[in-house]
């Protein structure tokens, strides 16, 4: 591989391309090469996939800032005289979907998930966009409650579904201007996310506040904001979304870092000063403990009774893909209990847990009497 030639491709502050280039892995995917970054490098972003023998590049998706309050975050944010689509954050399974000879879904960590891209070639239609922009890649989430990553409810999907929420072009990373990229999805007939608005910073605070009820009143999870050319964004979630997350990092004791936890607490902290009256306030507080106790409560009993715990999961599609599925995660050292596997209409319908052994054992060892350094 040229190095010197893929630092220049990838516009790198590096100047010698072992400083960047010592931060990628190498892995092998179906016999193909691909060099991936691992964090955030010289100003490339993680995720970062170099496919050797198709001589591309697929660039990795920048990380999303998050404005704890509106007002005033979201006029600091933006420039006055911007106009801001506000569209929703859908809670699913981050990929870019590009043709690098073939096509294939990257997740954010640069990882090539058999599932997702034997669902993207069956769902989406890809060979149509990418014989008309060949050099463009879907950012997309991958959305339902069949799917081996996430598993949030939405009432209109009934398995899993594909929303492309960014087209960029798959080597410089460059969005294609939001009204733009909604003409394209509704082109080739490719789901998106809904657009709630398009109004200036000012009345941005308004819209995202009407949008948040509106979301958090049917648990879903949140906003983006984008600027009209696609290049800015942040993000703001729903007091429904840091609750289930908190009970999700807390049904899984010693799975999630305490980052994780604290910055819902922050999330929520924050919406709460600003959007919540004293009364609601305590109503407000008492749902958050919940969230934390409760689950939490659970497993440790779940463990008394020597019963698993772990994410579930359902999934559903090719036979040969979700067995390459069972390898690719358990080549990521993940521990699988197979809890039903049947065929529906020719589909392979899989239930299974990814156990959480460093919960179910540090707990186990706690209930037996040992003592925990503080």
């Amino acid at each position: 591989m040229d190095e010197r030639a893929y630092l220049t491709r990838l516009g790198a502050t590096a100047d010698d391309p072992a400083d960047l280039f010592e931060h990628f892995e190498r892995r092998t995917v179906a016999g193909r090469t691909h060099h991936v970054l691992t964090d955030v490098r010289h100003g490339v972003e993680c995720g970062t996939v170099i496919v050797e023998d198709a001589d591309a590049v697929v660039r990795g998706y920048p990380s999303i800032p998050r404005v704890l309050v509106l007002d005033p975050g979201v006029p600091e944010f933006f420039d006055a005289d911007e106009r801001i689509a506000v569209e929703e954050k859908l809670d699913g399974f981050n990929v870019r979907i590009a043709d690098v000879g073939e096509p294939l879904a990257f997740t954010r960590s640069g990882y090539v998930c058999p599932y997702t891209t034997d669902r993207a070639r069956e769902l989406l239609p890809l060979a149509d966009f990418f014989a008309d922009h060949p050099e463009k890649m879907l950012c997309a989430e991958l959305i339902g409650p069949e799917t081996p990553y996430t598993t949030h409810d939405y009432d209109e999907v009934d398995s899993h579904e594909f929303r492309v929420f960014d087209v960029r072009d798959r080597e410089t990373g460059d969005p294609l201007p939001v009204e733009h990229r909604r003409d394209v999805c509704e082109t080739y007939g490719v789901g998106q996310p809904r657009l709630f608005d398009r109004c200036g910073p000012t009345a941005a605070v308004d819209a995202v506040r009407e949008a948040i009820s509106e979301l958090d009143a049917t648990a879903r999870e949140g906003v983006v904001l984008k600027s009209a050319d696609g290049q800015r964004t942040t993000k703001y979630t729903t007091g429904t979304q840091h609750r289930s997350e908190l009970a999700h990092g807390f049904s899984l004791l010693f799975e999630c870092g305490r980052d994780f936890l604290f910055s819902r607490l922050l999330r929520e902290g924050f919406q709460a000063a600003e959007f919540e009256s004293d009364d609601r306030l305590r109503e407000r507080a008492h749902d958050l403990g919940e969230s934390i106790l409760l689950p939490m409560v659970e497993t440790i009993r779940r463990v008394e009774d020597g019963d698993s715990v772990g994410e579930r999961h359902a999934v559903r599609g090719n036979p040969d893909a979700i067995e390459e599925l069972l390898g690719h995660l358990r080549g990521q050292g993940l521990t699988l209990e197979i809890e039903a596997d049947r065929r529906e209409d020719g589909q392979r319908v899989l239930e299974f847990r990814k156990v959480a052994e460093s919960t179910r054992d540090r707990t186990a060892y706690y209930l037996a009497g040992g003592t925990r350094d503080e």
